[in-house]
């Protein structure tokens, strides 16, 4: 998590926003905790993290101070993307659109028909390439500098049936 923000994230932001960015973000045990997060390896390597959540709290860490724990409502609320991280040697190789469609399709599972995000600047490009639009773009400050970011959601399209079904 700490290289993937200090490494690609810093083309994105200046050091006094990286720094911040450390404070905002970082690892969320409630969504190990509710075994919604995935690892991916790429020969014993850890080449990247992130997971979804059914519950309000929209990013940061578990030191990020806002966290809201609370459950959210399939078909009401939208599931959440969260702590996606991929080591920069694998960047542009599939590691974070593999870990958002694991995250899409465990919340199509559980009943959710969208999923939203809070993106940085650096991840967004996945996101929108992934169908993702932008519902809002803001700052957090709370880190100590203002961290622009990007507010992302996505409908999720009902699972095909088998071929010739109806």
């Amino acid at each position: 998590m700490d290289r993937a923000i200090a490494g690609p994230l810093a083309a994105f932001l200046t050091p006094a926003q990286v720094a911040a960015s450390r404070r905002l973000m970082g690892l969320d045990s409630q969504i190990i905790a509710d075994r919604t997060y995935f690892v991916v390896e790429q020969e014993g390597r850890l080449a990247g993290c992130g997971g979804w959540s059914r519950r309000i709290t929209e990013y940061g860490g578990d030191h990020t101070p806002g966290r809201v724990p609370a459950p959210l409502t399939p078909g009401v609320d939208a599931a959440r993307v969260r702590a996606m991280y991929t080591a920069p040697e694998f960047l542009r190789q599939g590691v974070g659109r593999l870990i958002l469609d694991l995250c899409e399709a465990a919340a199509r599972a559980e009943g959710y028909d969208r999923v939203e995000l809070v993106a940085t600047l650096g991840g967004e490009p996945l996101y929108r390439a992934a169908g993702y639009a932008e519902l809002e773009r803001f700052e957090d400050d709370r880190g100590g500098a203002p961290v622009p970011l990007v507010r992302m959601g996505k409908q999720l399209a009902a699972e095909a049936g088998p071929a010739g079904s109806l």
